[in-house]
């Protein structure tokens, strides 16, 4: 699996369909018990979409803004709360342009999942308060493990 002499690549199991649908509801059920209504997104490593979940009594945006969460905590391969700050008017990625001609939405909610130290997708939620999404997203992380 070696493209360059010398160096070996070890596989790693991909985000699965499986493992996308457990971080949709570990989010929602974390939201649930909060009281808060979300949307949830999962990409897999490619930025293909895996799982979605739009709640109704969410806020309209919501879908929209799970899945900009989670696209720009893939391409960047970072939570996007460690983001915002970078964003602000002078900082280094308030005009940002992205290969994919897609906006990155910088608010926390959006984060990156590895599996043995690999990128293998993200998830994004939207739809409560910001540090509330971050906190749901993160409960679905520690469900996948």
């Amino acid at each position: 699996m070696s493209s360059t002499p010398g160096t070996t690549r070890t596989a790693v199991a991909p985000l699965t369909t499986e493992d996308a649908e457990l971080l949709v509801a570990a989010a929602t059920a974390a939201a649930e018990a909060a009281g808060a209504t979300v949307s949830v997104t999962v990409l897999d490593a490619g930025g293909h979409l895996l799982a979605f979940r739009r709640d109704d009594r969410a806020v309209l945006i919501s879908g929209e803004t799970s899945t900009r969460k989670a696209f720009t905590a893939l391409q960047l391969d970072a939570p996007t709360a460690d983001l915002v700050a970078a964003v602000q008017p002078g900082a280094p990625f308030h005009t940002l342009p992205t290969a994919l001609d897609r906006p990155l939405l910088f608010i926390a909610g959006g984060l990156p999942v590895h599996r043995d130290g690999r990128l293998i997708g993200a998830i994004g939620v939207g739809g409560g308060a910001p540090e509330q999404d971050h906190g749901f997203a993160a409960t679905a992380l520690d469900a996948l493990v």
